[in-house]
């Protein structure tokens, strides 16, 4: 896109889509990884290591999550034996359906399993988070969620960690949730279960001339640079919302109080990932035009770019440098997909 085009507007679904195109110069896409093998979540670590989690949508998925050693190969992570699972092992023990990957700022890896295969409901005593060390690729700590956490319809589906606080914050985008986990007790709460900012709205999407009627609740998550506020959205929505970090953890407040604390943000367009880069710039994947945007400090909404490739844009891994990594799935193009799944790396101005 030409950089002296300030402004365009694009007419989708009844409203006004706006992108500023004034600010970014960008390198183009860089292909990182392929597959044939359907991913959603990449996370990188400090060292550059990029794990990648496969969710088990399909009987055939056989592995959970893997470490990317080459653009075409991938080795199951951490092991073998936690990638295996038939509904006879112990749930606790054994990935069942991933959904994210994540590395935090102390450079730990949190492994997301909703544990609901097929989406076809939790498997009892499945649901939990995972911790490993990466200096020396163990566990080392497993927070297993019980039925009021992660209730039997419910999907959890990406995680954030503030290490300074010591919480977890989750999307539930099955039911519509946030579950605030505090780490040191392992003690996990459902919160925003009722408030509209959760839910899915009544909307179409349209990708690449297909019309998905979708309800997909809470999605895409991210905590700003301070740790102050949690930024969420639907992925079936097109409003961002943000809410203070504090009141979230605070378990005297009612749902109703906690509910006054919601912000909407702005009308931000279908997502399903949303991450911060180190200078506050929040990223977010747009399903509906094969981009990337992001929402700068200032309150402007600007296309960093788009791209045919960008097929379902999926999730994000920002590194300290501000490097961007997402994944593509192509979840609107099912068994019509003619090519691979795909990790891009692209380094903003």
């Amino acid at each position: 896109m030409h950089p002296s085009l300030k402004l365009q507007h694009f007419l989708v679904a009844g409203f006004l889509f706006l992108c500023c195109q004034s600010s970014p110069q960008i390198i183009s896409l860089e292909e990182v990884a392929r597959s044939e093998k359907l991913w959603t979540g990449v996370a990188v670590s400090k060292t550059g290591r990029i794990f990648v989690n496969y969710p088990r949508w399909s009987p055939e998925t056989a592995l959970s999550v893997a470490e990317v050693i080459s653009p075409d190969s991938t080795v199951p992570y951490p092991d073998e034996q936690w990638n295996d699972w038939e509904p006879s092992f112990n749930p606790e023990e054994h990935f069942i359906c991933v959904q994210s990957v994540y590395v935090d700022r102390e450079n730990y890896l949190w492994i997301l399993d909703p544990a609901n295969p097929l989406l076809q409901g939790v498997v009892s005593g499945g649901a939990k988070l995972l911790k490993i060390d990466l200096s020396t690729d163990q566990v080392i700590q497993k927070i297993i969620f019980d039925e009021q956490t992660a209730p039997p319809a419910s999907y959890l589906n990406d995680i954030r960690v503030d290490t300074k606080q010591q919480y977890g914050y989750i999307t539930d985008s099955g039911e519509g949730a946030i579950v605030v986990v505090n780490l040191a007790t392992s003690e996990a709460t459902r919160r925003l279960m009722t408030h509209p900012s959760t839910k899915a709205e009544d909307i179409t999407l349209t990708i690449e001339g297909q019309q998905l009627n979708i309800k997909v609740h809470s999605d895409g998550l991210a905590l700003d640079p301070q740790g102050d506020f949690l930024y969420y959205q639907a992925l079936s929505g097109r409003s961002l919302y943000r809410i203070n970090t504090e009141a979230l953890r605070d378990l005297s407040l009612s749902e109703d109080a906690l509910g006054q604390k919601v912000e909407f943000v702005t009308r931000s367009g279908a997502s399903d990932a949303i991450e911060f880069d180190p200078r506050g710039n929040l990223y977010l994947t747009s399903l509906e035009f094969n981009a990337i945007r992001r929402y700068t400090p200032q309150g402007n909404l600007e296309v960093v770019i788009q791209d045919p490739q960008l097929k379902w844009p999926d999730s994000f891994a920002i590194t300290k440098e501000g490097i961007v990594y997402v994944t593509t799935s192509q979840l609107h193009l099912g068994n019509s997909r003619t090519e691979p799944y795909k990790i891009f790396r692209l380094v903003p101005d």
